[in-house]
């Protein structure tokens, strides 16, 4: 096909979008913050709209953050999968007495964070189950110990859902607790248990979830106490357009008022080993996200929260590197961790998750014409990489990293660090 046919195709396309989608992305392109209605319509857009929609996106992006990927070196650290909540989307969760519940210890911790440092490493996310028997104090203590141990490495950790159990166990004000693991060295929180930010939906897939209300609320007192955090949602299972369009909202509300939330990170429902999946009580449950639904879940947001948020992370574990790339096009600008660990996806049967050494991050980058640059966990610094430049990273070196780091299904297997043990000790104190 000559290029002039093509253009008369393309020219075609755009002249078949739905004068509704037309009217939205005309205001979203002219700077204008589209309405919680409107990123409903768009979420409900189908056919020759989809593109359209893609490529509003990423112009959005670019004239925002322009040509720039990023990515961070960070380890995961997923110390304990012995949970007393029960959600329905979680597979990493084990009863604190089953044979496959661990729980690892401080200076076990401290290890697995100092081999990353050592390799290149300048954060560690630390998230987990919320352990019965564990003390109120334990997320703050071993805040200490990671900074008195590690001072430069920044603590990304604990979830609006810990942080509320550490308060509740020690009898302390969520803003005290908050204020504690500052002080101990936190440098920003996930924001993670936020799945759909409407109840009706939580309700049905994580009933004793936190709350939406609480929810927030803890994420804008961490803003004020000067702690950022990230920001997700969890789709593909039964939220509807409106459910998404509503959690966006929430978000963008929260960055106007705050101005704390460093990122936004899309994360589809990895179903497999779901526990809501196999018990089949949720007859509208899907399977996941469809290419579709992915595609349009990055390129609402971008149009959604491009004003506030600028930093669109894909997924690459629950996406795979691929269709991560392709999430590029649709106004992502970031690629999130190398990992080196991540167990929460692994479980419910994501294909990736071990690890992506930085030398593959600017590969998969520059393959899509765009500049890599390694960030901190805060976007506050940038090293960026011109096209001839190829450093080799300690962790591009690394052979065997399953046998190097250990995988999630060995750990599980592991006698030296059983939660039993754990709790009989605890209960005996």
């Amino acid at each position: 096909m000559p290029f002039s046919e093509l253009k008369v195709a393309l020219d075609a396309m755009l002249s078949s979008v739905t004068p509704a989608v037309a009217h939205i992305l005309d205001a979203a392109l002219a700077g204008e913050d589209i309405a919680v209605d409107d990123a409903e319509k768009l979420f409900d857009a189908s056919g020759a709209d989809i593109p359209v929609i893609v490529a509003a996106a990423d112009h959005l992006r670019k004239k925002t953050v322009g040509n720039v990927v990023s990515y961070v070196v960070n380890r995961n650290i997923n110390f304990t999968n012995v949970c007393v909540k029960g959600c329905g989307f979680c597979a990493f969760s084990r009863g604190h007495l089953a044979e496959e519940g661990y729980f690892l210890p401080i200076e076990e911790i401290i290890r697995r964070a100092r081999e990353a440092w050592e390799l290149g490493a300048t954060e560690v996310c630390v998230q987990a189950g919320l352990a019965p028997g564990m003390e109120g104090w334990h997320y703050v203590k071993l805040c200490g110990a990671l900074k008195d141990a590690l001072p430069d490495l920044h603590i990304h950790g604990f979830s609006p859902e810990e942080v509320l159990y550490g308060a509740t166990l020690t009898g302390v004000a969520v803003r005290d607790y908050l204020a504690s693991l500052r002080d101990a060295g936190v440098g920003s929180l996930p924001g993670t248990s936020a799945e759909i930010l409407v109840d009706a939906v939580r309700e049905r897939i994580s009933p004793g979830r936190i709350a939406t209300t609480a929810w927030i609320d803890l994420i804008q007192t961490a803003h004020e106490l000067g702690i950022p955090t990230t920001s997700t949602i969890m789709y593909g299972h039964i939220e509807s357009s409106r459910d998404k369009a509503v959690h966006l909202g929430i978000l963008r509300d929260i960055q106007k008022r705050t101005g704390g939330i460093t990122e936004f990170v899309p994360l589809s429902f990895v179903y497999e080993e779901a526990p809501m999946h196999h018990r089949k009580r949720l007859p509208e449950l899907r399977t996941g996200a469809t290419g579709a639904e992915i595609m349009k879940m990055y390129a609402v947001s971008r149009i959604m929260l491009n004003n506030w948020i600028p930093n669109l992370q894909v997924s690459w574990v629950k996406e795979g590197p691929k269709l991560s790339q392709i999430a590029l096009m649709a106004g992502a600008n970031d690629f999130g961790g190398t990992l080196i660990n991540e167990s929460i996806s692994t479980a419910a049967g994501a294909s990736h998750g071990q690890l992506m050494k930085p030398a593959e991050f600017r590969n998969l980058i520059r393959e899509m014409g765009r500049v890599p640059a390694e960030r901190s966990t805060t976007y506050s610094k940038m090293k960026l990489f011109d096209d001839n430049e190829n450093p080799i990273d300690p962790l591009d070196e690394v052979e065997n990293p399953q046998e190097r780091f250990g995988s999630y299904q060995e750990l599980i297997r592991l006698k030296d660090y059983r939660f039993r043990d754990f709790y009989q000790s605890q209960k005996r104190s």
